[in-house]
């Protein structure tokens, strides 16, 4: 147990610190972060509108595509547009509802992500090591069962991490030393007992982040003994470009998921984890959609159609 006062701050709320330490730059942050937001919202809606208007995109893998985009724009909607309102109006006040609201997004979101990108490799693995099964293990319907349990999964099993903070006991400070409201800035603020979400947040790690990274590595064995088996260096190079957009964006998001959550909470340091949520919070939701325009030739196809449907 934590030494200090003890209190129900559900009345209060919390107070978030932001990015204090750039107050003298409070205009120019503003602005990059209103850059960057717009940039989300665009480059992903690109994805969106590319996929639907484009009927040979309407396989599996873009429709997996159109979900990641989907959660990367909840994930920095989540974030971005209360950071710039604490930068314009200074003012730095949470609720605790909204709080917990906040955090049980971030974690809903980053779930989702994790699991799509585990669908995603099983599409691809079904697609190089198994073409000739790949209608019927990866048909529509198959594909709609593993985006709807990607979904329903991630905000039921946030539901415990949500759950047991929100009736955690806090101490006199109630300032949040982070941009957001996330699992360990909070952890730091409380008097009780964290034992348990320690447990919680060990628990869904293994289930969820580590048993899908494990799963896509395995599945990356395959797809990659599988292509080196191709006799020719064009087959081989194109079967690998099909996977090599999905295989960038994973690397990335669980290299900074890693960092931020697999670890115990008393390692926690706020200028380190601030850097790496900014990371996993906006440069993955910006990067995704420049991965897959640039390494993905069906998405250049099509957004070449695009573009030449507007122009006319």
């Amino acid at each position: 147990m934590k030494s200090g006062s003890h209190y129900n701050i559900s009345g209060s709320g919390f107070s978030i610190k932001g990015l204090s330490d750039a107050s003298g730059l409070r205009l120019p942050v503003f602005l990059v972060c209103l850059c960057v937001y717009v940039s989300i919202l665009l480059g992903n809606l690109t994805i969106f509108t590319i996929i639907l208007a484009n009927p040979r995109l309407h396989i599996p893998m873009y429709i997996f595509l159109i979900n990641l985009s989907a959660a990367d724009i909840i994930y920095a909607s989540n974030i971005l547009p209360n950071l710039m309102t604490i930068m314009i109006t200074k003012k730095k006040s949470v609720t605790f509802i909204g709080c917990m609201t906040q955090m049980y997004i971030y974690l809903a979101m980053t779930c989702t992500e994790v699991l799509l990108l585990e669908a995603m490799a099983y599409d691809r693995y079904v697609a190089i090591c198994h073409p000739l099964r790949y209608l019927m293990l990866m048909s529509m319907k198959h594909c709609a069962g593993l985006v709807a349990t990607a979904w329903t999964f991630s905000f039921l099993i946030s539901i415990g991490h949500a759950v047991l903070i929100s009736k955690q006991s806090f101490c006199d400070s109630h300032l949040i030393d982070h941009f957001y409201c996330d699992v360990a800035p909070l952890l730091k603020l409380t008097c009780s007992d964290t034992s348990d979400v320690e447990i919680m947040n060990y628990i869904e790690g293994v289930l969820v982040t580590f048993n899908a990274f494990v799963f896509i590595i395995v599945s990356y064995m395959f797809i990659i003994s599988t292509i080196l088996k191709i006799k020719s260096s064009e087959g081989r190079r194109k079967a690998f470009s099909t996977c090599s957009s999905h295989l960038t964006c994973v690397i990335i998001f669980y290299g900074t998921l890693f960092l931020l959550y697999m670890r115990p909470s008393s390692s926690y340091s706020p200028e380190r984890d601030k850097f790496f949520s900014l990371l996993s919070g906006v440069l993955i939701p910006i990067l995704n959609p420049v991965i897959y325009s640039l390494k993905n030739q069906e998405f250049k196809i099509g957004f070449k159609t695009l573009t030449s449907k507007m122009l006319q």
